[in-house]
């Protein structure tokens, strides 16, 4: 059963993350299968809420889906998962493991489905704040568990995890503006929008792509702060572990700079990085994690968004605020 689990954790990237499975190849055999199987269950609670699998199928908008009682489903088998009831589907089996092995809390497993729930109510975002408290809960909570899985528990560091995560998030949405918006979801900040003169509900229509790639740039430019401090995060990761986290950085954060180079040709067909761009930026990985083990990280910059919770020991007026 547990190398079952494992084979349906590693089909599970191969098809649904073609970008963090080269990169996961790198990590240390123990800590490799643990990051596969919280992937395996983040994929699958992402596709029940979408009606797909690994990625495609009906699509947010599928006919006779229904997104409230799919959700209602997966806190169910969360929950079922920290009472330590049984569970029949693999990738809630693969999280188990995953949360006995490494303490991962319940507040984390939560965040992250509160993520799909924001998806399920069509959550819109005003400003460009709104849109990083979604990413957290999608992305940089990921990058929370992720980092315990691989030793990290210092909140310092956890907080470059989260980092991470926003910025992978932030590419992501860069990227699939126009595919997203043909299933009637837009993640993009209102306020943008209005600025550059698109109505929403006009994204996906040709003559606005140039007014688009302005703003795609702009959202790939808000990542960048995010990238930077993740980068100062490798330092505190088990040097396979840095290695596989810098891999993965530069393949996500390459992506966001060929849409931006792209420019209104950025969505005639989906940006993704070549074999031979993945081998670069593996080689440039393993250099920069080599690195890490002789600097001292900078201190995070001021002003970026914090995490629920680090915002209000931050400022206790102010818990979960974002400031950018």
């Amino acid at each position: 059963m547990s190398e079952d689990l494992l084979a349906h954790a590693t089909e599970t990237i191969a098809v649904g993350s073609k970008s963090f499975a080269a990169a996961a190849k790198l990590f240390e055999p123990t800590v490799r299968r643990s990051v596969l199987m919280l992937y395996a269950w983040c994929r699958h609670c992402d596709d029940v809420i979408d009606n797909q699998e690994l990625g495609a199928g009906a699509g947010a908008s599928g006919h006779g889906h229904d997104a409230t009682a799919a959700l209602a489903m997966l806190e169910e088998q969360t929950r079922r998962v920290y009472a330590g009831e049984p569970v029949r589907e693999p990738a809630f089996a693969a999280f188990r493991e995953v949360v006995r092995e490494h303490h991962i809390a319940e507040r984390f497993a939560f965040d992250h489905l509160a993520g799909f729930a924001m998806d399920v109510q069509q959550a819109r975002y005003e400003t460009i704040d709104d849109l990083l408290r979604y990413c957290y809960h999608v992305a940089g909570v990921v990058g929370l568990m992720m980092a315990q899985i691989m030793g990290a528990q210092e909140e310092t560091v956890l907080d470059r995890a989260c980092d991470l995560g926003l910025a992978f998030q932030l590419t992501n949405i860069a990227r699939d503006i126009v595919e997203d918006a043909r299933v009637g979801r837009c993640y993009l900040p209102a306020q943008w929008l209005r600025e550059a003169g698109i109505p929403q509900d006009e994204l996906p229509h040709p003559r606005h792509r140039a007014a688009l790639s302005r703003v795609a740039a702009r959202l790939v430019a808000q990542a960048e702060p995010y990238y930077a401090s993740a980068n100062a995060g490798i330092a505190a990761l088990p040097l396979r572990s840095a290695w596989a986290i810098a891999t993965a950085h530069g393949v996500y954060r390459q992506i966001g700079i060929d849409v931006r180079a792209r420019g209104a040709s950025a969505w005639d067909e989906r940006v993704r990085t070549s074999r031979l761009t993945k081998l670069r930026l593996l080689v440039q990985g393993g250099v920069r994690a080599l690195a890490s083990r002789f600097t001292t990280p900078r201190v995070r910059p001021a002003g970026l968004w914090l995490r629920p919770g680090r915002a209000a020991e931050a400022d206790p007026g102010a818990a979960g605020a974002t400031v950018v």
